[in-house]
């Protein structure tokens, strides 16, 4: 729901950001793959209870995100750029929620039921795209995508917002996770509508 209005407050930094990037030959693939790594140790610190050196380098992270794109359109957009994007994310969400039920045994079941929750708006995201892609459907939205972007009222700044005051709250991780967990299937039961909307080759009944 954020990335709709953030995105053309940030776009214009993040070109200015990623311009000695492509100087330097540096690729949107290999920030890509940085920002995987360094949510990847995001995930390591949460798992040890580090939760603000953890912040930094969700942040950070979440910043080669962005900066892969604008380098990607300041070079070339690619199939493969598109998908360890998307891919690497969803494993990047899934890492940090994993990383707080490993650091206490109460976490377990309220990331459990976030980690299933996440699956509504990753299919539906993803199942979106694909039926898009074949019928030919595009939008420029959210900026120059490799594929559809379907937004939704958990998106990639709801996201990032809540995992950072997951680690500002550790404590309350369990009702954090429950109101983000319910976001998340009011989010797949849109996208849902959208594509019943959008697909159905009948008379709706």
């Amino acid at each position: 729901m954020l990335d709709y209005f953030l995105r053309p407050r940030i776009d214009g930094p993040l070109a200015r950001l990623a311009r000695p990037l492509v100087r330097l030959g540096v690729s949107a693939n290999h920030i890509t793959w940085a920002g995987f790594l360094l949510g990847m140790i995001a995930g390591v610190l949460i798992a040890v209870e580090l939760y603000w050196s953890a912040i930094v380098f969700i942040l950070f992270s979440r910043l080669c995100d962005g900066l892969d794109g604008a380098v990607a359109r300041q070079t070339r957009l690619s199939d493969l750029g598109g998908f360890f994007d998307i891919t690497l994310d969803f494993i990047f969400y899934a890492a940090i929620v994993f990383g707080f039920a490993l650091a206490r045994p109460e976490n377990a079941l309220p990331a459990a039921f976030l980690l299933f929750a996440f699956m509504g708006p990753a299919a539906t995201f993803l199942a979106y795209a694909i039926m898009a892609a074949k019928r030919g459907i595009s939008t420029e939205l959210r900026g120059r995508k490799s594929f559809y972007y379907l937004g939704g009222l958990t998106e990639g700044s709801e996201t990032i917002i809540t995992l950072c005051l997951m680690c500002v709250f550790p404590d309350q991780f369990a009702i954090i996770a429950l109101i983000y967990g319910v976001m998340c299937f009011i989010t797949a039961g849109t996208r849902i509508a959208a594509a019943w909307s959008a697909f159905s080759d009948a008379p709706h009944g």
